[in-house]
């Protein structure tokens, strides 16, 4: 989707290089996968980091209530989420969080919790930790591919049975706890240009798994975070990103992550606003294919494409660039999603 006309008319008048850094957790545990695990104690180094270096901890709620007025927040802005509603987070993170007074956003499908899947919180604790201020937001009923149609389904079919799944799910997390925020995190990090529509429909403000700053040049059914888990949860690697800005695109050629017809390849054009970066140090990577310098067809104008087919499943495209000013990164990063050449989907 081409960013809006005022993302350009911000290249006229300047732009703010402050973001909100948004963390994405799953387990807290040294027992769990370790690729969507911290361990206890990481989790409190980063947490005891945060409250040491005068980080500005806020509710998501707070993030996205600036993002849909276009303002800044402050230097050093982070909100901290999970996603799934495990229990490690009730026994583990929640106390690390309740010591330092850090708000939190739990996405939670509804399904798992009710069928008291393995490792899973019930109903009655999310409830519990919304009454001492943890945010509960939307994460599908059933923890669902959302861009993945049934059998024989048509596209209008599958449409509505994606509203109605979120809007079932909020109907049921407002019953609960009295939350009715709007706010998606897509399971899996899956999602597609239909969706991003459907969620503006809705009035629900979404959110990947793609990496990066979340600022005013953010799309709000799409907005970036930073997983931390696996090789991610070390905190040297962290703090590169708790201090990253938002990458200021002011066009894309085309934002859409499901790839079709073959085009396993795809070409990624970002029209940026280049008053503080240096584009001879712009770097990209191709999940998978390692570093990659862009193309630059203007002063302003950068390309970048795979060279080998992207595999099925999920990959990304990630863009950094230090900032001239302060030696921060800009981060941008764009998910991708392709289907088998078949057009099935690879077994999760």
């Amino acid at each position: 989707m081409i960013k809006s006309v005022l993302l350009v008319l911000l290249a006229l008048t300047g732009f703010s290089a402050h973001a909100s850094v948004i963390l994405q957790y799953h387990h807290v545990s040294a027992h769990t996968p370790a690729i969507t695990s911290v361990t206890p104690e990481q989790f409190q180094e980063q947490m005891e980091y945060l409250a040491n270096n005068a980080f500005n901890v806020v509710p998501l709620s707070e993030i996205v209530l600036a993002l849909k007025a276009k303002k800044t927040m402050p230097p050093k802005t982070v909100a901290i989420t999970f996603d799934d509603g495990y229990q490690s987070i009730a026994d583990v993170a929640h106390p690390i969080l309740k010591k330092y007074h850090f708000p939190y956003t739990l996405f939670v499908s509804i399904e798992p919790i009710e069928k008291k899947y393995k490792n899973m919180m019930s109903w009655e604790q999310l409830v519990a930790l919304s009454k001492e201020g943890a945010e509960i937001a939307n994460h599908s009923w059933g923890h669902e591919h959302l861009i993945r149609r049934l059998a024989d389904e048509s596209k209008a079919q599958w449409l509505a049975r994606i509203e109605a799944n979120i809007l079932k799910t909020e109907e049921k997390i407002q019953a609960g706890t009295g939350q009715n925020l709007k706010m998606l995190a897509y399971p899996y990090g899956e999602y597609n240009q239909d969706l991003e529509s459907l969620m503006a429909k809705l009035g629900f403000v979404a959110f990947g798994q793609q990496s990066g700053a979340a600022g005013i040049y953010s799309q709000l059914e799409a907005l970036p975070r930073f997983p931390v888990a696996g090789v991610y949860a070390n905190l040297a690697s962290l703090k590169v990103k708790l201090h990253s800005l938002n990458m200021p695109v002011l066009t894309q050629n085309d934002s859409n992550p499901e790839l079709v017809n073959g085009h396993w390849r795809p070409l990624l054009t970002l029209t940026l606003d280049m008053s503080d970066i240096d584009k001879n140090q712009m770097m990209c990577f191709i999940q998978g294919q390692g570093a990659k310098k862009p193309v630059w067809t203007a002063p302003n104008v950068m390309n970048i494409r795979a060279e080998l087919d992207l595999p099925p499943g999920r990959s990304r495209y990630n863009c950094t660039a230090p900032s001239k000013k302060t030696g921060n990164y800009y981060w941008f990063s764009q998910p991708w999603v392709r289907p088998n050449d078949d057009g099935s989907w690879k077994k999760e």
